[in-house]
C-alpha cells in the first residue's frame, strides 16, 4: 500500500476503567510506525464525549500515583456513521467544521462498559469501518460475567461455582438472593457483572460483611456476580491471537503472584502499589500447561471471539484447570499481561499491534 493506512486509536470512556484505558492507549500510540501509520488519537470524556486528542503517549502515563485523564478541553469529534465515507468531522471552538477523511481501521483501546462491552463496535459496524478485536455478540458476552459463564457451562468448561444478582433480585428479594449467595459457602467474591480492573471486587469471609460488598460491586454495576473461591490455587493467564488465516493461536502460560497485604489480584496491586509478580512463562509441567492452552482457544471460540483475548484460569494443586474469565480488550501497556505473554512467544510488541490491525482490515466489518 503506496499511503499510510490511517489508524484511529480511541481510548478513555464513561466507565471506570477511563483512566487504565488511557494508558494502554499510551503504549499503543508508541509503538504504531508512523512511517507505515497516519495516526489519529481519539480521546472519549468521562461524559462521553468524543474528542481529538494530543498524539504525546507521555501525557497518557500513570505519573507519582496521579491517573491519567482524556483532556476534554479538545476539539469535538462526530463520526459521520456513514458506511461510504468513514469521515469524522472536527468542531472546534470558533473554527468552522471540517472533516477529517478516510478512517482505514479503529484501534478502540477501550476498558469496561460503554467500549469492550460490544457498544462502541456496534457503532463501528454502523459506519462500516473495520476495527481491532472481537464483534458486538463477543464483545458484549464477555463485558457481562452472567452471560460469559452461562456461556463457558454451554461449551462444557469447567468453572468455579456462582449466582448471579440483577438488580430486580436485589430489590424485590434480598433474602432470596443472600441465600443463594450462602449456599456457595465460604468464602466468595463479589464482583460487578460488567467491569474489570478488579474494581469493585470484595472477598468475603464471613456473613456480616456479605451486603456491604453487594452495596460496594452495586456502585460498579447494578448487576453483581457472586463466585464461590476455589482456595490454595495458582492464578495462570494465556493470550490468544489470530494468525493471517483468522485461526486463533494460544501463547506460553504466566502466572500471577500477589505479595505484600494483597490477598487477590485487586486494583491497587495491579495498578498502585506494584504488589504483584507476573512470571512469563508460568513454571508449568507440561501437560498443565497444554491444558491451559487448549482451553484458551476453547473459551475465546465459545464467546465467538476475535483478534485476541487473555484468558484467565485457575490451577488446583492437583492439576485441574478451571475459567475463570475472557477478556476481549486486555490491558495494553508493554508490561501488561497478554503483550509480555506474546513478547515470550516471540511476538514483540510493535508486531503484535501490526498483526491486529492487519487481522482487523483482513475481516471488515458485517457478518462474518
Amino acid at each position: 500500500m503506496s499511503e499510510r493506512i490511517r489508524v484511529a486509536v480511541v481510548f478513555g470512556g464513561r466507565s471506570s476503567e477511563h483512566a487504565i484505558s488511557c494508558v494502554s492507549a499510551g503504549s499503543v500510540l508508541r509503538a504504531l510506525d508512523r512511517e507505515r501509520y497516519d495516526v489519529v488519537p481519539i480521546g472519549l470524556t468521562l461524559d462521553g464525549r468524543w474528542v481529538l486528542e494530543s498524539d504525546d503517549p507521555e501525557r497518557l502515563r500513570i505519573a507519582n500515583g496521579k491517573l491519567p485523564e482524556v483532556d476534554a478541553t479538545g476539539a469535538s469529534l462526530v463520526l459521520a456513521g456513514d458506511p461510504t465515507r468513514h469521515d469524522l468531522e472536527v468542531h472546534a471552538p470558533g473554527d468552522m467544521p471540517r472533516t477529517l477523511s478516510g478512517v482505514d481501521v479503529v484501534f478502540p483501546v477501550l476498558h469496561g462498559p460503554y467500549g469492550e462491552d460490544g457498544t462502541i463496535q456496534g457503532l463501528l459496524e454502523m459506519a462500516g469501518i473495520p476495527y481491532v478485536g472481537s464483534g458486538v455478540l463477543a464483545s458484549a458476552a464477555a463485558m457481562d460475567k452472567g452471560a460469559m459463564k452461562a456461556l463457558f457451562a454451554h461449551a462444557g468448561l469447567e468453572q468455579a461455582p456462582y449466582v448471579v444478582i440483577t438488580d430486580r433480585d436485589w430489590r424485590r428479594d434480598r433474602m432470596t438472593a443472600l441465600a443463594r449467595v450462602e449456599s456457595l459457602g465460604l468464602p466468595v467474591f463479589v464482583k460487578p457483572a460488567r467491569a474489570g480492573s478488579s474494581l469493585g471486587i470484595t472477598k468475603v469471609k464471613d456473613l456480616e460483611h456479605l451486603v456491604a460488598a453487594i452495596e460496594e460491586a452495586r456502585t460498579h454495576d447494578p448487576r453483581v456476580v457472586v463466585e464461590a473461591s476455589v482456595e490454595g490455587v495458582r492464578e495462570i493467564e494465556c493470550g490468544v491471537l489470530v494468525d493471517a488465516d483468522g485461526d486463533p493461536q494460544a501463547s506460553v502460560c504466566a502466572e500471577i503472584v500477589v505479595h505484600g497485604a494483597h490477598e487477590f489480584y485487586d486494583f491497587e496491586a495491579k495498578y498502585l502499589d506494584d504488589a504483584a509478580d507476573l512470571v512469563v512463562p508460568a513454571d508449568l509441567e507440561t501437560a498443565v500447561s497444554e491444558r491451559v492452552r487448549e482451553l484458551s482457544i476453547r473459551a475465546f471460540e465459545a464467546l465467538g471471539c476475535e483478534g485476541l483475548a487473555r484468558c484467565d484460569f485457575f490451577v488446583t494443586s492437583d492439576g485441574r484447570v478451571l475459567v475463570n474469565e475472557v477478556n476481549t480488550m486486555p490491558g495494553f501497556t508493554s508490561i501488561s499481561m497478554f503483550p509480555q505473554v506474546w513478547a515470550a512467544t516471540g511476538v514483540d510488541y510493535p508486531t503484535l499491534v501490526d498483526r491486529l490491525v492487519a487481522d482487523a482490515l483482513r475481516r471488515g466489518t458485517g457478518l462474518r
